[in-house]
């Protein structure tokens, strides 16, 4: 059984878990459409979710580890846990409707990452702007955004620049 990180939030949770399904289903010789079958659900709902595409029912992860023979309940336990899990909101989910949906997989795996890398060719990187500095940017590319708007970004940004405060901070290469 793999041990999986618990820092990350849901975005990386959910990547391991589908993982881990994909390996069980193939090893089991059992294609997508027969497990799309088995949860009531199709062929590409196997694959989004084996991509950690979406968020996991945890009726479904069970019927999935019952048709892939994983019966013992020591090994159900971490894989149903880790759902239940991985189903849990990250901290930029109250900000979705001022953030596209690649930028919420983008912070998911920030959240996760020891090591972070950006180039920048006009602005200081964000993760390393001022909060007045980011508000000036941020009007500028959205300048017909509200004051409570502008002030919403700057939080992200604020909030994403706490975690290298922490102690185990992961490392962040700026150029």
């Amino acid at each position: 059984m793999i041990d999986y990180p618990r820092r990350g939030g849901p975005t990386v949770l959910r990547i391991l878990l589908g993982a881990q399904l994909r390996r069980l289903r193939e090893s089991r010789g059992i294609s997508t459409e027969q497990a799309g079958y088995e949860i009531r659900g199709s062929h590409s709902k196997i694959s989004r979710m084996e991509l950690g595409r979406v968020g996991f029912k945890e009726r479904d992860v069970a019927d999935l580890l019952t048709l892939y023979g994983v019966s013992d309940p020591a090994e159900r336990a971490p894989l149903l846990a880790l759902a239940k899990e991985a189903n849990t909101p990250g901290w930029w989910h109250r900000y979705g409707d001022i953030l596209p949906s690649w930028f919420e997989v983008y912070l998911g795996l920030e959240e996760a990452a020891s090591l972070l890398r950006t180039y920048e060719l006009q602005f200081v990187p964000g993760l390393l702007q001022t909060e007045d500095y980011s508000r000036a940017v941020i009007r500028l590319g959205y300048s017909d955004a509200s004051d409570e708007e502008v002030e919403r970004r700057v939080q992200i940004r604020t909030t994403r620049q706490e975690r290298f405060t922490s102690p185990d901070a992961p490392t962040l290469w700026a150029v």
